[in-house]
């Protein structure tokens, strides 16, 4: 049995109250130790975790504290998905023919679909995109842009309840939807993060504008330029995709001689701040740049593989992680990742590293891979130490895990089962910031039923509008 949905308390009462106690389960804390707490439990005061320990000191520390029964399960922080569009795409969920190089699948459909999105469309996208992410065990999302109404998006993520960073369009080329002169695009990016601050800027941590470019080579050098000086200025992060075939690399050397992170290097870009979308085609050179200047990688597999980028052949994203690079994982669009499946993604990742290693470089095992999609994603997003961790002190974003279930029957080591068996459909109990937003495999901020509905109908809309129908690979026939 679960406890009814709670909006905690934003300032904590003093140190024995608590609004929550998850019970039972075994705790994957991904602390510092990585310690396993096998029966054992977590107390949630506000928004953050107070406690986490066996679940006899806990109750004693909170005597009277409603609790979440989580007797079997297992219990883990909430994932980090670091390269999830919203919008667009989940309207034509499994639409774009898979016969398509990545350029044309984006510039002759993707394009054109988000060219026709109205506001509703966007906000049931979002919402559609999020309730799935939630379902998933991911807790936050970082949106790589392309929305071309973000202030509805940005409503639409805070109803779900999802933890996010929002972007919009950003690029300065002529003669594509939503393209601005460079002084107006920067203008546009900062209208977002403006509206959503960051938590040093007063917001309210949870959605958060973050300074997007849509990238590739799609910027001139003033729109980059300035970009990354918006950032430092409204102390927000910045992100862009670069280099997910290599496309990107010849366009580079033609415009300016050198390889894309180079190019970004040179016009001092790089740093901290930046997380790149894919960054699949990177030379050891470039590798080592984006590892020295403390630039982050969000890497998408699945999605390289979906559309055949080259991540076999180029990918270099463990060698960059053994370096000391931070790496986090995404799962891209609804026409490239699929699914928001964060746990699958790690999987994927691990598992082409086991079989083609990059020379000098170990293979990414199952634990290790795991904490790219929790602490170690958080912390390539800027937010090590708030999330992605289960220890007093961070939000209290958690996943609870059914188990039973034939992934998890019988129980052998938690981080195996978490990664080669991507159990991510025996998600029953999700929390973010304190705020219990899935129940029983279902998420409690929207009626599900009516978003399906509302995304079915909008979704026929949308493609009439575009002009575009589906391509289907068997004929469909009305049954009589």
């Amino acid at each position: 049995m679960t406890a009814e949905p709670m909006t905690p308390r934003d300032v904590a009462s003093g140190p024995e109250v608590a609004d929550l106690l998850v019970v039972g389960g075994d705790v994957v804390t991904m602390d510092a130790r990585r310690r396993v707490v096998a029966g054992g439990a977590v107390a949630v005061r506000g928004r953050t975790i107070a406690m986490v320990g066996s679940a006899a000191a806990v109750r004693a520390a909170f005597p009277g504290t409603p609790e979440l029964d989580a007797t079997g399960c297992v219990v883990t922080p909430g994932m980090v998905d670091a390269h999830q569009h919203t919008t667009g795409d989940v309207l034509a969920r499994s639409a774009i023919p898979d016969d398509l190089d990545s350029r044309t699948s984006t510039f002759e459909w993707a394009v054109p679909l988000h060219a026709a999105h109205t506001p509703e469309d966007d906000e049931v996208s979002a919402l559609l995109t999020a309730v799935e992410a939630l379902r998933a065990g991911v807790t936050t999302i970082v949106e790589p842009g392309t929305v071309a109404h973000p202030l509805t998006v940005g409503a639409a993520l805070r109803r779900a309840g999802i933890r996010a960073t929002l972007g919009t369009w950003g690029w300065d080329v002529p003669d594509v939807p939503y393209s601005l002169p460079t002084g107006e695009a920067l203008a546009r990016q900062a209208e977002v993060v403006r509206a959503f601050p960051p938590a040093s800027a007063g917001g309210d941590g949870l959605v958060t504008g973050w300074v997007t470019l849509v990238g590739h080579d799609l910027a001139s050098d003033e729109l980059l330029v300035g970009a990354a000086a918006l950032a430092d200025e409204l102390d927000t992060g910045l992100t862009m995709h670069l280099a997910p075939s290599v496309d990107d690399v010849h366009a580079y050397q033609r415009r300016a001689g050198r390889g894309p992170a180079e190019h970004l290097a040179a016009l001092g870009v790089l740093g901290p701040r930046l997380l790149l979308g894919h960054a699949v085609w990177m030379s050891p050179a470039e590798i080592e740049l984006l590892v020295d200047t403390g630039t982050a990688i969000a890497c998408c597999p699945w999605a390289y593989l979906r559309l055949g980028q080259g991540l076999t052949r180029a990918g270099r994203h463990v060698p960059f992680l053994r370096a000391g690079g931070r790496l986090a994982l995404g799962c891209d669009a609804h026409n490239a990742g699929d699914r928001v499946d964060v746990l699958g993604a790690a999987r994927l990742l691990a598992g082409l590293s086991l079989d083609a290693p990059a020379e000098g470089a170990r293979s990414l095992l199952a634990h290790e891979a795991f904490e790219v999609a929790t602490g170690g994603g958080a912390a390539a997003i800027g937010l090590g130490g708030v999330t992605g961790a289960l220890a007093a002190g961070q939000q209290a974003d958690l996943v609870v895990f059914r188990a039973d279930d034939p992934a998890w029957v019988p129980l052998g080591d938690h981080a195996r089962q978490l990664v080669w068996n991507a159990p991510t459909h025996t998600v029953r109990d999700v929390l973010v910031a304190g705020r219990q937003v899935v129940r029983d495999g279902h998420v409690t901020t929207v009626d599900e039923a009516e978003l399906w509905a509302w995304a079915r109908e909008r979704s026929a809309a949308l493609l009439a509008r575009a002009g575009i129908e589906i391509p289907r690979s068997w004929p469909v026939v009305t049954a009589n």
